[in-house]
């Protein structure tokens, strides 16, 4: 099975070479890469005692930072090291200021694997949510430096818990992790289910998160501007299917005020979402305070203002949901509003959780949506009481981080 693995990492690598010519999120993870041991050894400071975080991409950032600040608060003494494997965590977060060196993760290979752990030789490693490397994972056992698995989730379907020999070798890598803290009690079973109890329910770091980006909001006066005294609907991370269900929302009920926050900023992007709005709108980069409010709709084009966002609205509806899956609806939750999203939210359990206690939302098409929005829009108790919903549900599950600590530095 090693070899095969290896082969298909050869492989792999092959590919996005190849794709690296004509795709930039690809290109930027080959260069990204390039000399990255030269890169690192002169970022490694001799004798400083490191702490490893790896993060496949943005959102398990997110619930990995809640720890880095955490450990920075309480154990100074130790650097940071923040790895990425996506382009799209590295490049929005290659100066977190909180981390002493920031990098891509070098592809899984035994060569690599052993390179980068002997210069940077943690005293322990966390790898955030769901990212299982071979060989980064084997080094790491010889060279016995813990590896820590924070809020993980496990599924029935994943090949750990098959009874065939891929099953075996996938489960081999977790027998050489040093503790699992995972999110739900489902995943605690799966892992006792194959002779695993190193593992503690801890829930998700990135309620953590939220809880303190609630306490941290930015004012945005433009936004409580364009707000007025009307209900206001939060879009955040919309792709185009999102977009073009709301725009037909939007073109036919004016009783409601919008504020986009796409997840693509380009100027082509919103352009097209201009396109779909028969409704007056304004780009956040050319709204003033004094006319804003006339304006039905305000289109975020730029980066880092979202979760702040949510706190002027009375609803969120969260992008993603008719793709790969929905982005986070904590961010949202946390300040009360009630979220509706895409059909693709299975795999989240946050969103499972709020749809069962009557905080979350999910539609397929419009006549849906319209209804759902219809619903809230008419009846003030109805989203009252999903409002406290969220809110009761984010503040139910702070603690994760804490728990972790003191778990893994023995507190």
């Amino acid at each position: 099975m090693n070899f095969l693995y290896q082969t298909g990492i050869w492989a792999w690598s092959v590919l996005i070479k190849a794709a690296s010519l004509i795709n930039p999120k690809a290109r930027q993870f080959v260069n990204g890469r390039r000399q990255w041991q030269k890169k690192l050894a002169e970022k490694i400071e001799t004798n400083a005692r490191y702490i490893w975080v790896h993060c496949a991409s943005l959102g398990e950032f997110e619930q990995g930072r809640p720890l880095i600040e955490e450990i920075r608060k309480q154990f100074p003494e130790y650097r940071i090291l923040l790895t990425f494997f996506s382009p799209s965590g590295y490049e929005i977060r290659k100066k977190y200021e909180l981390a002493d060196i920031v990098m891509y993760l070098p592809v899984d290979t035994r060569r690599n694997a052993k390179r980068f752990l002997r210069l940077v030789q943690p005293e322990k490693a966390f790898f955030i949510k769901y990212e299982y490397w071979h060989f980064y994972i084997d080094v790491l056992k010889k060279r016995n430096i813990p590896l820590f698995i924070v809020s993980a989730i496990f599924r029935e379907n994943q090949h750990f818990f098959k009874n065939n020999m891929l099953g075996k070798w996938y489960r081999n890598m977790l027998s050489k992790v040093e503790y699992f803290f995972v999110q739900n009690e489902k995943s605690a079973q799966l892992l006792q289910s194959i002779g695993l109890n190193n593992f503690t329910v801890s829930g998700d770091t990135r309620f953590d998160r939220v809880a303190a980006i609630a306490k941290s909001a930015k004012e945005i006066p433009i936004v409580e501007k364009f707000k007025d005294s009307q209900p206001l609907l939060i879009a955040g991370s919309t792709w185009k299917p999102d977009e073009e269900l709301l725009a037909a929302f939007i073109n036919s009920h004016p009783n409601l005020k919008v504020v986009f926050a796409p997840h693509e900023v380009t100027d082509a992007n919103i352009n097209k979402l201009e396109q779909l709005l028969k409704t007056s709108h304004i780009r956040f980069s050319k709204a003033g305070e004094k006319e804003v409010a006339r304006f039905r709709v305000l289109i975020i084009d730029s980066v880092g203002l979202l979760s702040s966002l949510y706190r002027y609205g009375n609803l969120a509806y969260i992008g993603g949901g008719f793709g790969v899956g929905i982005h986070n609806i904590l961010e949202a939750a946390t300040f009360g509003l009630p979220v509706i999203f895409g059909p693709n939210y299975e795999k989240f359990k946050e969103a499972v959780d709020l749809k069962k206690l009557g905080g979350a939302f999910p539609v397929q098409n419009f006549k849906q949506l319209e209804f759902t929005l219809n619903e809230f829009l008419a009846d003030n108790s109805k989203l009252a009481e999903a409002s406290a919903v969220c809110k009761n549900y984010v503040e139910k599950n702070v603690g994760a981080t804490n728990l972790i600590i003191k778990k893994v530095f023995n507190n």
